[in-house]
């Protein structure tokens, strides 16, 4: 890596935040953070991409029916008796069916951010993927309450507004996958030297 100031991640403002017109919003708070977006285009995506854009690792897939089962099992609801099954796997494997109809349903906004820490405060910045214990001040947890146990009982994605990285690693590979090197764009802010 080069500078710390260099990194970057990619974001996707999902179906509910493009709907809602939370994107001028979503980019406001990046930006008033110190952060600079080079890269934005709003497309419609294909089932393929989105299916290419998430894991389809096993261990990925499991960490879905995981997550779906302490959900279940916190709230009193019987995950057979709901999904059919208790299989953390086949589980994680709905949720994932659900999540790239939810994404295709609509158009979506990628960008790439770059700044101090871009990865880990893009993340700060967008609250806990679960809106429902998002802290207020998050985007997230200002603009949704949406949560697992409602989403799986209707047998849909989370709707939480935006994608964003979880690592640097995971940055870079979404960055090649998303984006050309000609849509992504180097230029100075003009606080930056203030900033840094």
């Amino acid at each position: 890596m080069s500078h710390p100031k260099e990194e970057r991640t990619v974001v996707i403002v999902k179906p509910d935040g493009v709907k809602r017109g939370l994107v001028g919003e979503i980019i406001s708070r990046f930006e008033r953070r110190g952060l600079k977006v080079i890269a934005l285009e709003m497309f419609q995506a294909t089932k393929k991409q989105i299916d290419d854009h998430y894991p389809k690792n096993e261990a990925w897939i499991m960490r879905l029916g995981e997550k779906t089962l302490a959900n279940y099992k916190k709230y009193g609801w019987d995950t057979k008796k709901e999904l059919g099954t208790d299989d953390k796997l086949k589980i994680g494997k709905m949720v994932r069916g659900w999540l790239i109809d939810y994404m295709v349903a609509a158009p979506l906004v990628k960008m790439i951010v770059e700044g101090i820490h871009a990865v880990d405060m893009i993340r700060k910045i967008s609250g806990s993927t679960m809106p429902s214990v998002a802290e207020m001040g998050t985007i997230r947890g200002d603009f949704s309450v949406d949560d697992a146990t409602a989403a799986n009982r209707d047998k849909r994605a989370i709707h939480n507004i935006v994608h964003a990285s979880e690592t640097p690693q995971e940055a870079e590979h979404e960055i090649a996958f998303w984006f050309t090197k000609g849509e992504i764009h180097s230029y100075k802010r003009a606080e930056e030297d203030m900033m840094f």
